[in-house]
């Protein structure tokens, strides 16, 4: 035993401080992820966040800092960052360079810490909603402030920062003495917001805000949305959810005014598609949006297949697609100010829709693409084409009744056979006799018969 302590002795003398036997290896750097809230706030970008938190705790990340500089966007998106942010398992921070104004706002206050950059700015969060175009935009009613003014106070609350001040920034009739008067809404610059607690330190960097939360030298690690949350984000962009709609009801008009069925049907279902697609993914179009729009849909193809023209079928078509349209832009707490703001929003894209469909109409035809989709040939009777068959001309005369309605053209039974007709110069309904006037090339044109007056 002597023996075995002498050499255990000898060993430890002969080892250098550094390199101990019971020393471990050297420990990682810590990792710290930054996540960038800019631009729009959206609905795709709350998955894009609620992500990263998951892989950070997974990872056993430091810290996850978010870089913000946004001037707000959806209140929707921004409450589900917020309840993302309040039960994360990893330590938060908000890091304003150089704006975290309306939804910002409330990104910001729901991180653990909140730093700003000198020039900041931070506040101005009471919801609006889209007025007129070219209006600008337009407050929303009591009940909307009451909802979101309370989110901000209640993240305030949990984070320990001041409720009063984060209320200001919502409701214009929160006073504080020596803060802000009543009627006016609060926004704070970095070194109000320093003074009143609601920022926890300043920092022009990164690199600045590790040294605060002593995690220099930390392994950043910036996060950037998949190809999936890009697409997303694409899609349900309110300008391009806007353009979606307007396509899609451009190429329904064109498709319903012109025969068969090709690229503007093509162009307006992809659109319609497109945009119920990213609706769905971000939870704003269900199962019920999808129901509703795909009636919608049948019902135009039953009017441009079954009975050509645009009657009752076409009309009850249009109505679905836009109530799925309307139902598709709100989200879960939407009130009936914002079901009136998306219901204007879709009736406006379909009016620049109607228009753009006549225009279409009217002057595509003379485009060099307009003159590549229309057939010009001359079908000539030298090359074996005739204006109309036969047995059509041998129908002149004779009378029979309608089993469609024509608004103009439609279907009718005469002499026993179904035959394909066009009204001349009025709508007829079903069961209505008729009597073949002429035959113009390949229509066969029917004149309603006058029914004599009959008295009891």
């Amino acid at each position: 035993m002597s023996l075995l302590r002498s050499l255990l002795l000898a060993a430890t003398l002969l080892c250098p401080a550094g390199q101990a036997l019971t020393q471990t290896n050297a420990v990682a750097p810590a990792v710290v992820y930054v996540v960038p809230i800019e631009g729009v706030i959206d609905l795709g970008l709350a998955p894009f966040v609620a992500r990263v938190l998951a892989e950070a705790e997974k990872a056993g990340a430091a810290a996850v800092i978010l870089e913000v500089n946004t001037f707000g966007g959806r209140v929707d998106a921004a409450v589900q960052i917020r309840d993302s942010l309040l039960t994360a398992r990893v330590p938060t921070v908000a890091f304003v360079n150089k704006r975290a104004i309306s939804a910002g706002a409330l990104i910001s206050l729901a991180a653990e810490k909140l730093a700003m950059a000198d020039g900041g700015t931070i506040g101005a969060a009471t919801p609006v909603q889209a007025g007129a175009p070219g209006g600008g935009t337009q407050p929303t009613s009591e009940k909307t402030v009451s909802y979101v003014r309370k989110e901000f106070r209640a993240t305030a609350e949990s984070r320990k920062r001041p409720p009063a001040i984060a209320e200001a920034m919502v409701d214009p009739d929160v006073a504080i003495d020596g803060v802000v008067e009543k009627g006016k809404l609060l926004t704070l610059t970095t070194e109000e917001a320093l003074q009143q607690k609601l920022a926890d330190f300043r920092a022009d960097s990164l690199d600045a805000v590790l040294a605060q939360l002593k995690l220099g030298g930390a392994e950043l690690r910036p996060a950037r949305p998949n190809w999936a949350e890009r697409v997303v984000r694409f899609l349900t962009h309110p300008v391009l959810s806007s353009l979606l709609i307007t396509l899609a009801m451009i190429g329904i008009i064109v498709e319903l005014r012109t025969p068969g069925f090709g690229v503007p049907g093509i162009v307006g279902l992809g659109s319609l598609a497109l945009f119920f697609w990213g609706h769905w993914l971000v939870q704003l179009a269900g199962w019920e949006e999808l129901l509703l729009a795909a009636a919608g849909v049948a019902l135009l193809v039953f009017e441009l297949f079954v009975t050509p023209g645009f009657g009752i079928a076409g009309a009850l078509g249009i109505v679905a697609l836009v109530a799925a349209l309307v139902m598709s832009l709100g989200g879960g707490g939407a009130t009936a100010a914002f079901w009136l703001t998306a219901a204007a929003r879709v009736v406006f894209a379909l009016l620049f829709a109607l228009v753009g469909a006549l225009l279409l109409l009217r002057f595509m035809p003379r485009t060099p693409v307009g003159r590549a989709l229309v057939l010009e040939d001359t079908l000539s009777s030298a090359r074996g084409y005739t204006a109309a068959r036969e047995e059509e001309h041998r129908l002149v005369g004779r009378t029979g009744r309608t089993i469609s309605p024509l608004h103009p053209s439609g279907f009718a039974e005469i002499d026993g056979e179904r035959v394909d007709v066009v009204a001349e110069g009025e709508h007829i309904d079903p069961g209505e006799p008729v009597r073949v006037v002429r035959v113009d090339g390949n229509r066969v044109v029917v004149r309603r018969i006058a029914q004599p007056n009959t008295k009891e």
